[in-house]
């Protein structure tokens, strides 16, 4: 009887244990869509530039990572593109003064963050965007709904930044 009590807490401990490690798995990974839609500078430095860095370092401090993916449409696609000054944007000074500086942090945060941008096809060719003028890892998507739709339904929470 005492060699049954022992294999049936060691078979019960195996399960307890198991069973840990299935639901630890399930909070190592954090995923975020952001709906970015703003036009403005500041907003945009501010919500992902800046932000985005500091919440993966959070979740990487509690041993979880974070994904994140950035859906581009309404007045974000100018923080994407190569060459304002020969762009639909090009009125826009503040913007073209900023361009390398914030090509260089843009493209810092993605070697280093692992930040999924995608960009709204649709968007791209109502605003008459080149699509060479675009960041080559700026990916196009059919359409900003349906980035949104299909992230969400891959378990993204989801975070406007209007």
């Amino acid at each position: 009887m005492n060699k049954f009590i022992k294999i049936l807490l060691l078979l019960t401990l195996s399960i307890s244990l198991a069973l840990a490690d299935a639901n630890n798995t399930e909070e190592i990974s954090k995923k975020v869509v952001i709906d970015l839609t703003t036009g403005d500078l500041k907003n945009f430095e501010k919500k992902i530039l800046s932000a985005i860095p500091r919440n993966k370092a959070y979740y990487e401090g509690k041993l979880q990572e974070l994904d994140v993916a950035v859906v581009i449409h309404g007045d974000a696609y100018k923080f994407f593109l190569k060459d304002i000054a020969n762009s639909p944007y090009k009125e826009q000074t503040k913007l073209i003064q900023a361009n390398k500086d914030l090509q260089k942090r843009i493209t810092f945060a993605v070697e280093n963050y692992d930040i999924e941008f995608l960009m709204c096809a649709v968007g791209v060719k109502k605003k008459g965007l080149k699509t060479d003028n675009i960041y080559s890892f700026v990916t196009l998507i059919p359409n900003s709904t349906i980035g949104l739709i299909d992230k969400q339904n891959e378990g993204y929470a989801y975070l406007p930044v209007n």
